[in-house]
């Protein structure tokens, strides 16, 4: 069984499903779980350092453990944490951290046998993400992540943190 086809169109800036009338798409399900697994909000750690409200540790509420003894298996990345950053190499290989760390389920279920991320600053000022995800040495999957200003001035663009 395939998933819903998640997209980020430009203009919206935010998830959506594809519609393929007369139903919804249910094709490039690597893509989805890519997007989803970096552009959803996880939970920050309470020592994390926060961009926005105080207290505000954002989160999914699903990743709450049923008990003590069940450990959260956390969706999503901390991405949103380095909103507020500034662009230095700390902040890129952060951000490079928390796209592994947000894709890491993909290695622990077999999904993928290697994920290479790469983080940058292109001249427009944004952190710009590259996700290449390899099964069986073969490169199956690769994405460019940001920057949201070609969205705002009409081009294509994909989900970025302008740090």
């Amino acid at each position: 069984m395939t998933d819903i086809r998640t997209v980020w169109p430009p203009l919206t800036v935010s998830g959506d499903w594809l519609i393929a009338p007369p139903d919804l798409a249910s094709d490039a399900d690597l893509e989805t779980a890519v997007l989803i697994s970096l552009f959803t909000d996880r939970r920050a750690d309470p020592d994390d350092a926060l961009p926005g409200a105080p207290g505000d540790l954002r989160g999914w509420w699903g990743d709450t453990p049923a008990d003590d003894d069940q450990p959260a298996d956390p969706l999503g990345s901390k991405l949103w944490l380095l909103s507020r950053e500034k662009q230095t190499n700390d902040a890129r290989l952060r951000a490079e951290d928390y796209a592994k760390d947000a894709l890491a389920w993909m290695l622990e279920d077999g999904v993928a046998d290697e994920i290479a991320v790469a983080g940058s600053y292109p001249q427009s000022g944004w952190l710009m993400l590259q996700v290449d995800i390899y099964r069986q040495r073969d490169l199956v999957f690769s994405g460019r992540y940001g920057p949201l200003w070609a969205a705002e001035a009409g081009q294509p663009g994909v989900p970025g943190v302008r740090v």
